[in-house]
């Protein structure tokens, strides 16, 4: 199901039923203004979605050649599976954090003897990303309207997207819908619960007001985003 969030801002929803059920986002600049014209899709949910990424996009008149580039919040595959529906008509770039890149490509290791460490040990033989042009993102960089902020905790590399233009947060698995409002991950699906709840405060703290919450999970918030953010941050 794809819903319009603002002019230029669209929620896919991803999956049937949750813990399957995932968002992605696509943000089209041309509608935003300023100088960043390219569309850009954030995360893709599993590979074998229903409806996949690719029903999605359809849904909107785009196909996966129109796309500019894709930012990936983490590596875990409820949000990058769906790359693999995009290729060959997509090429690239990629956008991850460096941290998870650098777990993806095997240049570090996941504890061994930690749920999540383990899993992508195995994940990421079992479930690479395919053969596309991948960047890695650090804390401050910006890709067209968007500014990267590193955000460890779900995983080491998850980052956040804040586009000014889009007056949006693409917050990945940071936090995650609830009841109206905003909550926190559960610890079985994160690597340090409180590097995550620190990176929560940092981010309310740092990031400029914003009406737009898009989390990875749950409905997105559309008016005061980042006012549910800061009473989450207060909570913790």
């Amino acid at each position: 199901m794809v819903r319009r969030l603002r002019d230029g801002v669209w929620l896919l929803e991803l999956g049937l039923v949750p813990p399957l059920a995932s968002n992605a986002y696509l943000v089209d600049g041309r509608k935003l203004g300023g100088s960043d014209d390219a569309i850009t899709l954030i995360d893709t949910g599993l590979w074998w979605n229903e409806p996949t990424i690719v029903d999605e996009l359809g849904g909107l008149g785009f196909r996966p050649g129109d796309l500019d580039r894709v930012l990936v919040t983490h590596y875990d595959l409820d949000h990058v599976g769906g790359l693999n529906r995009l290729v060959p008509e997509f090429d690239g770039p990629v956008g991850v954090g460096s941290d998870d890149l650098a777990l993806l490509e095997g240049r570090t290791d996941p504890p061994f003897f930690h749920h999540k460490g383990l899993f992508h040990r195995v994940s990421r033989r079992l479930f690479p990303l395919p053969d596309l042009a991948v960047e890695p993102l650090a804390d401050g960089d910006t890709v067209g309207g968007f500014r990267v902020y590193h955000t460890p905790g779900h995983n080491p590399g998850h980052v956040v997207y804040y586009h000014e233009a889009a007056s949006t947060a693409f917050l990945g698995d940071l936090v995650w819908g609830e009841d109206g409002g905003l909550t926190t991950p559960f610890w079985g699906d994160s690597y340090d619960m409180d590097e995550l709840r620190d990176s929560v405060v940092a981010l309310a703290a740092t990031l400029p007001a914003f009406d737009i919450a898009a989390m990875g999970h749950g409905d997105p918030i559309t008016a005061d985003g980042s006012g549910a953010l800061k009473r989450l941050a207060a909570s913790l």
